[in-house]
């Protein structure tokens, strides 16, 4: 009978002699493949070791239409291709490999979504500096679980804490920074480089030191609604307004140490974002004193419907008094440009007064970044 030593010897024996008659690993290209690759010309190149499949195509915000870009493959299995020269900033991107859509498995940074994910890319530069890691004091982003009694399920938000807080006593003004659609709290965090922003911002003597909540703007789809209509986009705007108003706002407010008067409390939004904060600021003109609209409207039919909803302070002659900033920017290309112009001309039709610019670019995070960078020095001045 072997002994426990004897059995260990064994097996030991029994493993060596397993992996001399494994055969060893043969290289491959993927061994030492980068994607994505920045090129000393401001170009990039995207690439994927993939030798069975037929056909790789990308898509990206760096492009000007969204018709998919195709890789060519090479004698080795290598799929590739090269985009710009572009301007220096961050940049998502997808893969589809034979009508799949797929991660660049080279590339560990990612953006998610409702429904899907993205890959980032960073071609830095000058213009980048703003929204880099750079080496200034930090602040505390947090994800912050809650209750909702609103939804009647676990909720997650984005909180933002300004460098010195833990330490200090000190009471700040609030800033509410809404997502667009198909997103959720984790997007300004991440591709919206939010942190990083208010960072630099703060450590130039730019911005006032704020605390910057980011919720889950994307509610749950009413269950007998199917895709998104008129009644279902309607009942979860109000959803989120409730959720603002009667769970996330208490939470704030309740848990870190705020300035609770509409003259500290800011709300700004892309896209979805901006019209969900035109709902609040419209709904409840008491709440805040900072509005920014960023590539948005009323959409649809909902311009029709707004200056019956909104009557109330579209025809309060004390609503302009009552707020330091009304921002709104857009870039000209926006497919959403429309919206926007219906919108300024119902403001215009009752007087309300607002600040306008107009960028270049459309509907993209390189927009919002700057938005978000122009936006926040104006806050609680």
């Amino acid at each position: 009978m072997l002994t426990s030593s004897g059995l260990l010897i064994a097996a030991l024996l029994l493993g060596y002699q397993t992996l001399a008659q494994t055969p060893p690993r043969q290289p491959t290209p993927n061994d030492t493949l980068k994607s994505p690759k920045v090129l000393t010309d401001n170009r990039v190149a995207i690439q994927l070791y993939a030798p069975k499949a037929s056909e790789v195509t990308v898509v990206g915000d760096f492009m000007t239409a969204m018709k998919p870009l195709n890789l060519t493959k090479d004698a080795n299995g290598v799929w590739s291709v090269t985009v710009g020269p572009l301007k220096p900033d961050y940049y998502t991107y997808t893969l589809t490999v034979d009508g799949v859509r797929t991660m660049d498995p080279k590339n560990p940074v990612i953006k998610q979504g409702m429904s899907s994910l993205e890959n980032v890319m960073a071609l830095p530069g000058a213009e980048t500096v703003f929204q880099d890691n750079r080496p200034v004091p930090h602040g505390e982003l947090r994800q912050v679980w809650y209750q909702s009694n609103t939804l009647g399920m676990a909720r997650r938000m984005h909180v933002y804490t300004p460098p010195g807080y833990e330490k200090g006593t000190t009471k700040y003004p609030v800033f509410y920074l809404l997502h667009g659609g198909g997103d959720d709290d984790s997007g300004w965090p991440t591709v919206g480089r939010a942190g990083f922003i208010l960072d630099n911002l703060l450590a130039a003597g730019q911005a006032k030191p704020m605390i910057v909540v980011m919720p889950n703007g994307s509610m749950p789809l009413p269950p007998s609604s199917g895709m998104p209509n008129p009644a279902a986009m309607q009942q979860m705007r109000a959803l989120f307004a409730d959720e603002l108003l009667k769970e996330i706002m208490p939470y704030v407010e309740k848990t870190y140490r705020t300035q609770t008067n509409r003259e500290n409390r800011a709300i700004a939004g892309l896209s979805m974002g901006g019209f969900q904060t035109l709902d609040v600021a419209l709904s409840r003109p008491e709440l805040f004193n900072y509005v920014g609209v960023f590539s948005s409207g009323f959409f649809g039919a909902t311009i029709d419907e707004a200056e019956t909803k909104y009557a109330s302070a579209l025809n309060d002659p004390g609503f302009n008094k009552n707020k330091k900033l009304f921002w709104i920017e857009i870039g000209k290309d926006d497919f959403v440009m429309d919206a926007n112009k219906k919108t300024m001309a119902l403001l215009d039709k009752h007087q309300i007064k607002y600040q306008y610019k107009e960028t270049a670019g459309g509907h993209t995070w390189t927009n919002w970044r700057q938005y978000l960078n122009e936006y926040v020095p104006l806050l609680f001045r």
